[in-house]
């Protein structure tokens, strides 16, 4: 490492000695590695998630599931009910299988290859891992990371065919000693002070060497393409009700939100598909609509209430006063509200 790249990591290290944010799976700069329990599980947490979001399920999660093997022997249903509301639950699924298999082997691996070959663990979060929980140097690119090394080195290739050029100038200022803190550091301008919008130059400590602060307009980088306009689909969500309980069914493993608990619900498709895909006839009613966005598409659906009949219906019953503890996706959740305000 050259003398300005040294001095890039050093200046960024001092500012974090004094700065760093206050996280509960974190360890305090320059102290001993946190538990890699801890780290793997907020580096899971926090794929595509933000720390404000992550930290109070974070905390309960911890509480109750303390451990690889305490998390390993956990129920399928259980895990995937404590995850309702931090999205993404092909995660959950992940996060499961991987404890299991760390349980299975008596502890987590120390190096990115190893650490890749895991459930759910892709180079970002082998990386940041290997990293902040075993210290061992690593390139840590994160979206964070990425505004800040496109701003620094001024890159003008749009992403994502700027990230190759991007790891290559991360790993050019990337330090052999304190690579946990140096991680975090970069993770922490980003969130703090080198911000999507208005970051504050005038306190980041590495305004000396930036390319795109003494460019004048450090806010457009990282450069971008247009964004393509999502596909809009359209679905049913379907509430029965009988005896103060409301029907629930479990989606398949496989796909989106697969394996959680839901409301019945027919395809989702570019055109309304009706009452396809209810659970047995009846006279539904409209009562209103709910819309969610989902990473490849946006989805509006109606929801249609009806009061079930006595005979049996797949699915199971569940009390509509308890319905917070049932783990129900957020696009469920919009539905409750929707049929308790038609009420």
């Amino acid at each position: 490492m050259d003398a300005k790249h040294l001095s890039v990591a050093d200046a960024l290290l001092d500012w974090y000695d004094v700065a760093h944010r206050t996280l509960p799976w974190r360890s305090p700069p320059g102290t001993a590695a946190p538990d890699p329990y801890r780290v793997w599980l907020s580096e899971v947490m926090l794929q595509q998630t933000q720390v404000a979001t992550v930290r109070p399920f974070f905390e309960r999660w911890t509480a109750r599931w303390p451990s690889f093997a305490a998390l390993a022997a956990a129920e399928d249903a259980d895990v995937m009910a404590a995850w309702a509301g931090l999205g993404y639950y092909a995660r959950a699924r992940n996060l499961l299988a991987c404890a299991r298999v760390v349980a299975a082997r008596g502890g987590l691996p120390d190096t990115e290859a190893e650490l890749r070959r895991l459930p759910g663990i892709g180079d970002y979060t082998a990386a940041a891992i290997a990293a902040i929980a075993f210290g061992r140097r690593a390139v840590v690119v994160d979206a964070n990371v990425e505004r800040v090394v496109s701003r620094l080195f001024a890159i003008e290739t749009p992403l994502p065919a700027s990230r190759p050029a991007i790891r290559t100038h991360a790993d050019s200022i990337t330090p052999d000693r304190r690579a946990g803190d140096f991680a975090q550091a970069m993770m922490d301008l980003g969130s703090t002070l080198c911000t999507v919008r208005a970051p504050s130059c005038l306190l980041c400590p590495l305004r000396p060497d930036c390319a795109a602060f003494r460019g004048g307009m450090p806010e457009t980088y990282p450069r971008k393409l247009p964004k393509k306009r999502k596909p809009q689909r359209h679905g049913t969500l379907f509430w029965a009700e009988r005896d103060g309980q409301v029907l629930l069914v479990r989606r398949p493993d496989r796909g989106l939100l697969g394996g959680m608990r839901a409301l019945p619900t027919g395809p989702w498709s570019d055109a309304d598909p009706g009452l396809q895909g209810a659970p047995f006839d009846a006279p539904w009613r409209n009562v209103g609509a709910v819309a969610h966005g989902f990473t490849h598409f946006d989805l509006a659906c109606t929801v249609m209430v009806a009061d079930a009949a006595a005979e049996p219906v797949e699915g199971e019953w569940w009390p509509v006063a308890e319905l917070a503890t049932a783990g129900l996706p957020t696009l469920f959740a919009r539905a409750i509200a929707v049929v308790e305000g038609s009420r």
